[in-house]
């Protein structure tokens, strides 16, 4: 049994490269940058040739850099820290509701326990973020607002130079949770205009563990952690040397192949929405099918459950995803499908597809062989289907848009 991964956006494979660049970080390169002796010296080289690579990634300067131990602390340094350096100016902060829990539960944290008060803006049916939503919240008091730049269930991108736009003439900031657009577009923080952005290492072929927080120059910030001077002072604790060089070498391949990359992942993702869309009754698309990732695909499979299909794909060799790795633990469906006004049911029955580089028209092949089978077998025994009066179509392809192709790297 070949065994087919398309789970990407919740973990990547560590690419051979990047093990290789990181390798002697565990053995004779072991020394501590903060140390001024040869060992030392060593270590502090690699790390800031990795600051370098990362800064490049990101059309940004090496100083504006902050190593963190991935995208969650990354999200909370930027919304706590940030916060807590200009609550004397105000306490109003605008997120979305289809936010990672990162940025969720951050923002809740600050409003139960740090006097916040929060606004959660809501998202149009295809997943979309008008402007217009934040510029309606924005408030006298509001110090900051946090919109990810691609949503991770749907894939859907928002309009982060646009809202970037406003908030600059208000002299708010600004803050992206990019962690899955980094290495599937080109990113590029002055042509967004945002004032921070998050980023995570096992999201971009390194390893788990380690991301990395910009900061523009001048943006003050509150450090999370306390102690010694790494990081210029920012965040303390001697740097994970291992995973941090194997981010930089991420960084260094993602800036090389990042157009390459994207026209593979979206031919695959095209071939298996063609694919499952036509050939499974009741079955839709989730998320504006133009403005979208374009590794990302969410599909409701009417009347089963998500979890069923997961299980019988997982026998099969198949593996995917019914949503956010962080939330899969929850009995509940979705909070970026509800959100976006799916019911329970449908939003229960939604299966996450996200490829990487090492998909094959193959693996999109294995995954159109048996699904269709998968969902057919679950519906049998499904008494919602059952007790549904008639049949309806399936949704044909071409009903879906809004040419997939065509569309470039930046529609924000």
């Amino acid at each position: 049994m070949k065994l087919v991964y398309m789970d990407n956006n919740a973990t990547t494979a560590v690419r051979s490269e990047v093990f290789s660049a990181m390798a002697p970080m565990l053995g004779e390169a072991y020394g501590n940058p903060s140390s001024v002796h040869w060992a030392g010296r060593r270590a502090r080289a690699a790390l800031d040739t990795a600051r370098l690579h990362v800064a490049a990634l990101l059309g940004a300067k090496d100083r504006e850099i902050i190593f963190t131990a991935g995208g969650s602390e990354a999200d909370n340094t930027a919304i706590k820290g940030a916060y807590w350096a200009s609550k004397k100016k105000g306490r109003h902060i605008i997120t979305t509701a289809v936010e990672h829990p990162a940025v969720l539960e951050a923002c809740r944290d600050l409003e139960k326990n740090h006097g916040a008060e929060v606004t959660y803006l809501p998202v149009k049916p295809d997943g979309t973020l008008p402007v217009d939503y934040v510029e309606g919240a924005l408030r006298d008091d509001t110090i900051l607002v946090s919109v990810m730049y691609a949503n991770n269930e749907t894939g859907v991108i928002f309009p982060i130079k646009e809202i970037a736009r406003v908030l600059r003439k208000r002299g708010i900031l600004f803050h992206t949770d990019a962690v899955q657009v980094v290495g599937k577009l080109p990113v590029n923080v002055d042509d967004l205009g945002v004032d921070m952005l998050s980023l995570s290492g096992h999201k971009l072929y390194a390893p788990k563990g380690v991301g990395a927080l910009y900061v523009r120059t001048g943006v003050k910030l509150e450090r999370l952690l306390s102690g010694g001077h790494q990081e210029r002072n920012r965040r303390a604790g001697t740097e994970n040397m291992p995973g941090i060089v194997a981010l930089g070498e991420a960084a260094r391949l993602a800036a090389i192949e990042v157009a390459g990359e994207y026209e593979h992942s979206r031919a695959l993702r095209d071939r298996l929405e063609k694919g499952l869309l036509t050939s499974v009754p009741h079955s839709r698309l989730n998320g504006n099918p133009a403005t979208r990732l374009p590794n990302t695909s969410n599909i409701s499979f009417e009347y089963i459950e998500g979890e069923g299909i997961l299980l019988s794909l997982d026998m099969e060799g198949v593996a995917a995803s019914s949503g956010s790795a962080c939330t899969s633990g929850s009995l509940d469906p979705s909070h970026v499908l509800l959100a976006m006004g799916l019911s329970h049911e449908d939003a229960h029955g939604s299966v996450r597809f996200s490829l990487g580089r090492e998909n094959t028209e193959e693996d999109v092949d294995i995954v159109l062989a048996v699904l269709p089978g998968i969902v057919e077998r679950l519906r049998a025994m499904s008494p919602l289907y059952n007790r549904d009066p008639g049949e309806r179509p399936a949704m044909k392809y071409e009903e879906l848009a809004c040419d997939l192709h065509g569309h470039g790297h930046d529609e924000n």
